[in-house]
């Protein structure tokens, strides 16, 4: 607005200064042209009230100069340029306003009023109205112009969550108008063919692998339980038989494919059928305080799955000092959208900088709580279920001693 406003001014300035010279000139030559009766009787009519009229001046007359901005200095610059530097230009005569010009014919002197117009500069209201009909138009396109960029971009969003929840499906359009979003898209249906692939890869090999392992084993069992006659190597060989096989049974929970169904789960006769299982009770004892209406959005078998693994590493590493039983309690309580069930043992815990690394694959703590008789997947398990069901694992150390996985799901409605 500004350098068109500028690029206005001394056109607008000229134009004014040409048109009130030429009235100037033109009232010049009609009073020196006249004389006696013919002069008073032009002077009269001349000096009638109208939009440009010619009054003579007096030496007593009251005038403000013209000159107050940049366009009134152009304009008055241009008018001495044209009628000579004597010539007198005002923006009001004896508190009347307008565009006023001193002149002489014959000796006498007179002002001519003009167009009150002629003495503004351009509207700067037209150009403040225009300005801000472009900034609306400007404004309205940029919209347009980003809804259309981030319509493929949250379309990009939502294929990629849709991938990290295990769809490796999800396609993107690759015929977009956009040639940066068709490349972008193209890459993304790229890379997920290739992770559909890998995954489908390692399922067969995944399969593969635990039928390979589990033939042989199989034969090994057979053949131990036939050839060995003394009954405790016979039984130590089969129990390292057993531990071979539920090492097998820990890699394909690990390596189970991230595919959740979460629906509303009740949790307490769940968590009673996975603590059934364990009916040591000189190794293990499991108690469940837990309501009979609390219910999560959980997958069943990713939840039972959870539980055995806590009950299990309990039972491994959770023992007292004194009695050599693992006493393991669950409890449950409600915060927010949220529920978090607490599984807790009494044993000798964890070291606070060893907690971390507790849920990394193959990772065991300290002494204490090794065995050695495991494959250090059982609570790695567990976080992986957590977050395929979209909830969270925390251990901590409890206050007065023992371990406690707490367990966030969200609330079933």
């Amino acid at each position: 607005m500004q350098t068109l406003r500028a690029l206005e001014l001394e056109p607008r300035a000229a134009q004014a200064a040409r048109q009130t010279a030429g009235l100037v000139t033109l009232a010049s030559t009609a009073l020196q042209h006249a004389s006696g009766p013919q002069l008073a009787a032009l002077v009269k009519d001349l000096g009638a009230p109208a939009d440009t009229r010619v009054v003579p001046r007096a030496a007593a007359d009251r005038w403000e100069s013209l000159e107050s901005d940049r366009y009134t200095r152009l304009l008055s610059q241009q008018l001495r340029g044209l009628l000579g530097p004597g010539a007198s230009v005002a923006r009001s005569v004896n508190g009347q306003p307008g565009l006023w010009v001193g002149f002489a014919v014959a000796g006498d002197r007179y002002w001519l009023q003009a167009d009150a117009e002629h003495a503004g500069g351009p509207n700067t209201s037209s150009w403040m109205a225009w300005t801000g009909i472009a900034l609306a138009a400007t404004l309205l396109a940029s919209v347009a112009i980003a809804s259309l960029i981030n319509r493929p971009l949250r379309q990009l969003s939502f294929a990629a969550s849709r991938i990290r929840e295990g769809d490796l499906d999800s396609r993107l359009d690759e015929n977009t108008l956009t040639s940066e979003i068709r490349e972008v898209n193209m890459g993304f249906n790229r890379m997920a063919r290739e992770l559909a692939r890998v995954e489908e890869d390692r399922a067969v090999m995944l399969a593969g692998i635990s039928h390979d392992l589990r033939t042989p084993l199989a034969r090994l069992r057979l053949e131990t339980e036939m050839s060995v006659s003394d009954e405790e190597a016979k039984t130590n060989m089969a129990l390292d038989i057993d531990q071979l096989d539920a090492i097998i049974d820990k890699f394909m929970d690990y390596a189970r494919p991230g595919e959740s169904q979460v629906r509303p789960v009740d949790v307490a006769p769940l968590a009673a059928r996975e603590a059934a299982v364990f009916r040591e009770p000189g190794q293990i004892q499991i108690s469940l305080k837990l309501p009979a209406d609390l219910a999560v959005l959980a997958d069943e078998t990713e939840l039972g799955r959870v539980f055995l693994n806590l009950f299990e590493n309990a039972r491994r590493y959770g023992r007292g000092t004194y009695t050599g039983v693992a006493d393991v309690v669950v409890t449950a309580q409600k915060t927010g959208p949220w529920i978090i069930i607490s599984v807790r043992d009494r044993g000798p815990g964890v070291s606070p900088e060893k907690l971390p690394q507790l849920t990394t694959p193959f990772f065991r703590g300290d002494a204490a709580r090794t065995a050695a008789t495991g494959a250090g997947l059982g609570l790695a398990i567990v976080d992986k279920a957590m977050q395929r069901m979209g909830g969270s694992l925390e251990l901590a150390n409890a206050a007065d001693g023992g371990l406690v996985a707490h367990l966030r799901l969200k609330r079933a409605p």
